[in-house]
């Protein structure tokens, strides 16, 4: 898989997201509680713009008129029909059996880290001062 730098930690606060284009795809990277998350931005039941929809969360009932907000700020909800993801899996609410976004695997990696790399070249000194948010498609 091919590692690519979207942002860092400080552009995606908690309960924010940033859409990116990579390797010609549009995803949505979410940072929910400070762990990050990235979806396709395309919903696989009709095709909308799927990062574009609200972050919200889930109400849970034990019985008749008892309800109460769970996992606030980890479901997303697209904007055409409202059918939910829950942005850490992709899996769909609606029909958790066959529709999914596409999810892709993020990592958050000191700047140290990417700076490093195995270059063989003239060394020029450089500093970071943040942490950056990888995807890996």
């Amino acid at each position: 898989m091919a590692r690519h730098v979207v942002a860092t930690v400080g552009e995606i606060t908690p309960g924010r997201s940033k859409i990116v284009t990579v390797a010609g795809r549009e995803i949505g990277v979410f940072n929910v509680a400070d762990a990050f998350y990235a979806l396709v931005n395309r919903c696989p039941h009709e095709g909308a713009a799927l990062c574009l929809g609200a972050v919200v969360g889930r109400f849970e009932s034990d019985r008749p008129g008892d309800y109460r907000l769970t996992r606030h700020g980890e479901m997303l909800r697209c904007p055409w029909h409202g059918w939910e993801f829950d942005i850490k899996t992709g899996e769909s609410w609606c029909h958790p059996d066959s529709v999914k976004a596409r999810s892709y695997p993020v990592t958050v990696v000191p700047g140290k880290a990417l700076a490093k790399g195995p270059f063989v070249a003239e060394t020029v000194q450089v500093t970071i001062e943040q942490d950056y948010v990888v995807v890996e498609l």
